[in-house]
């Protein structure tokens, strides 16, 4: 199977560097490319439709917000999936990250096992019936 293809929306450069490597170490995924603002983020995804497999995209970014760029991910192939990994992961945030288009939402201080566990799942074949 082929690596996972991640394009990451951070603006946090020692968050980029923790999670290039990480996601890296999954065996499964690669960081094609990142962004640090929502308009940066916006014009990488326009160019390179269908290229990628996951984006994981930050809500507050240096300029623009996360749920701009979740919204514009709507056209997205099904295949392709977007989540949130953000410090401020409250109820409101979830659910507002959920109408834009987010398919999964983790918190950075809390959920980062559960983000990596999806992120190792996400691009397996569904099991078929034995």
């Amino acid at each position: 199977m082929a690596a996972l293809s991640v394009f990451l929306v951070e603006d946090n450069p020692r968050i980029r560097a923790h999670l290039v490597p990480a996601l890296a170490d999954l065996g499964s995924a690669s960081v094609m490319a990142t962004a640090e603002t929502e308009a940066q983020a916006i014009d990488w995804l326009a160019k390179h439709k269908g290229e990628w497999d996951l984006a994981v995209v930050d809500l507050f970014l240096k300029e623009g917000h996360g749920l701009g760029v979740l919204e514009w991910a709507l056209g997205r192939e099904p295949r392709q999936r977007v989540v949130v990994l953000t410090n401020s992961a409250t109820e409101a945030m979830r659910t507002a990250s959920k109408q834009a288009g987010a398919d999964a939402i983790f918190d950075k201080s809390t959920e980062l096992e559960e983000f990596f566990a999806y992120c190792l799942n996400v691009h397996r074949p569904p099991q078929s019936p034995a």
